[in-house]
C-alpha cells in the first residue's frame, strides 16, 4: 500500500491521544480488532460486576423491596437524565426504555396525534428497515395517513408541503455512514409546519448530538453501539418538553400512568417524559448501561468526535490504494463514525477477515461495513485492520468455501 501514514505514525498517534487511557475500561479480547462497534459496542469491565450486583444483591436478597431501596422504579428516567448530556437535551426530556423500534411507535403516534388533519409521513427510502416497517404499522391505524419515502434525504424539500405532518430521518445512515445536517433539515420542516422525528442510534456516542439547540421534536436511540450498554440494550428516546403536556402516546401502560400503583381501570398519562413509558423496564440491561455511563461521563465528546474523524480518515487513506468503490462521504462533516466499502462478493471477504481476527460487518447486497468507536480503538488497529484487509484480497483467501456459508445474522 503508498500511503503518507506508516505503523511508526500511528503509534506515535496513539502515544499522543488524549482518550488512549479509556481503552483499559474495556475488556477486549487478545487476538481481535474490534472495528464493529457501530453494530455492537464492547464491553466495559465494569458492567459485570454491576450485573452480578443487580442479580445477587438486589434481585437475590433485596427481592422485590428493591423496587424501593435500589431505585428500580426510578431507573428509567435517572438513565436518561444520565444520557441527556451526551444528547444536547436539557434534564426532563429523555427517558430510557423498551426498544429503539417500540420507541419509535410511541413517538411518531404521538407526533400524528399533534399534527391532525395532515395525511403523509415522509421517511427515507433507505432508512434502516425497522424505522420503515414502525412507519407503516403506525400509519395504518391513522386513517388517510400513509407514508411516503423519500430517495434520499437531498430530495425532502421537493415533497415537503402542508400534508406533511412528520419526518422520520436517521442522523447518520446506517449503511454508508453519512451525516445529515441535523439543525439545517429541522428548520426546513418546521417551516412546513410539520414536526422532526431523528433516529441517532448511529450517532449516539460518536459525536456530539444537540437535540434543544436544533430544535428537535422527538428522538430515538439505542445503548448497544457507540454507547456500549450491551446486546439488546435498553433504548432511549426524547421528547421535547414544548411538546409533553399535549403529547398522547399509543402505548399507554401501566408505567407511564399517573398513579400506576392506584391500579385504576382508566388511563391517565403521567406529567412530563415519564409519560413516554409503557410496560415494567427491563432492570439487568438498564443495569448494564448504568455501568457504561459510568465510563460516559468522563469522556469528552468534541475529543470523541476529532479522534472518530481522524481513525476514519486514516483508514480511508490507507485503503485507498485496494480499489474498492468508497460509498461513505470523503468530506469529514458528512462523515458519521463508519466507511463502508464496496465489493460484489462482500460477506466472504468479511468472513475471511473476520478469521483473521478484524472484525467488522457486511450488510447486503455488497457492502464492507467498519465502525470507529474512539474509546478503544487506536490509530495502530486502524492501520493493523487495513494491513490485514489488503492480504484478504491479495491472497484470494475469501474464495474459500467456507466463506460463503451465512448465518442467520450477517
Amino acid at each position: 500500500m503508498t500511503h503518507t501514514h506508516t505503523r511508526t505514525s500511528c503509534a506515535a498517534l496513539d502515544a499522543a491521544d488524549p482518550l488512549a487511557g479509556l481503552r483499559a475500561e474495556f475488556a477486549l479480547p487478545a487476538g481481535v480488532l474490534y472495528l464493529d462497534g457501530n453494530s455492537l459496542g464492547a464491553l466495559p469491565r465494569a458492567t459485570s460486576e454491576r450485573v452480578r450486583r443487580m442479580v445477587e444483591q438486589e434481585w437475590g436478597e433485596g427481592l422485590i423491596r428493591s423496587w424501593n431501596e435500589a431505585g428500580w422504579y426510578e431507573l428509567p428516567q435517572g438513565l436518561g437524565e444520565r444520557l441527556a448530556p451526551l444528547l444536547g437535551a436539557a434534564p426532563g426530556q429523555v427517558v430510557v426504555c423498551d426498544s429503539t423500534s417500540v420507541n419509535l411507535f410511541k413517538v411518531l403516534g404521538a407526533a400524528l396525534r399533534l399534527r391532525p388533519g395532515r395525511p403523509t409521513v415522509l421517511a427515507e427510502r433507505s432508512a434502516f428497515p425497522t424505522d420503515l416497517y414502525i412507519a407503516q404499522g403506525v400509519t395504518s391505524l391513522f386513517d388517510g395517513v400513509e407514508p411516503t419515502l423519500l430517495p434520499s434525504a437531498a430530495d425532502l424539500d421537493r415533497l415537503l408541503d402542508d400534508r406533511v405532518a412528520v419526518v422520520v430521518l436517521s442522523h447518520v445512515d446506517y449503511r454508508t455512514g453519512e451525516l445529515l445536517d441535523m439543525a439545517a433539515i429541522t428548520e426546513r420542516v418546521h417551516r412546513a409546519g410539520a414536526l422532526m422525528i431523528w433516529d441517532v442510534c448511529h450517532s449516539a456516542g460518536a459525536m456530539p448530538v444537540e437535540f434543544d439547540r436544533c430544535q428537535v421534536d422527538f428522538a430515538v436511540g439505542c445503548s448497544y453501539k457507540y454507547l456500549n450498554g450491551g446486546p439488546g440494550g435498553p433504548a432511549f428516546l426524547y421528547a421535547a418538553e414544548r411538546h409533553q403536556a399535549a403529547a398522547r402516546q399509543p402505548l399507554s401502560g401501566w408505567f407511564g400512568h399517573a398513579r400506576p400503583f392506584a391500579f385504576e381501570p382508566g388511563y391517565e398519562p403521567t406529567e412530563g417524559i415519564r409519560r413516554f413509558l409503557t410496560g415494567t423496564p427491563p432492570l439487568l440491561g438498564m443495569a448494564a448501561l448504568e455501568a457504561s455511563l459510568d465510563v460516559w461521563e468522563k469522556v469528552d465528546l468534541p475529543a470523541v468526535r476529532a479522534k472518530s474523524l481522524a481513525l476514519s480518515s486514516l483508514f480511508l487513506e490507507l485503503v485507498e490504494p485496494l480499489g474498492l468503490p468508497t460509498v461513505t462521504p470523503l468530506e469529514p462533516a458528512r462523515r458519521g463514525s463508519q466507511v463502508s466499502l464496496r465489493h460484489p462478493d462482500g460477506y466472504a471477504v468479511m468472513q475471511a477477515l473476520i478469521a483473521r481476527g478484524v472484525i467488522g460487518d457486511f450488510r447486503a447486497p455488497d457492502l464492507l461495513r467498519f465502525g470507529f468507536t474512539p474509546l478503544y480503538l487506536s490509530y495502530t488497529d486502524v492501520w493493523d485492520a487495513a494491513r490485514q484487509l489488503a492480504e484478504v484480497l491479495e491472497s484470494g483467501e475469501w474464495r474459500e468455501d467456507r466463506f460463503s456459508c451465512r448465518g442467520a445474522v450477517t
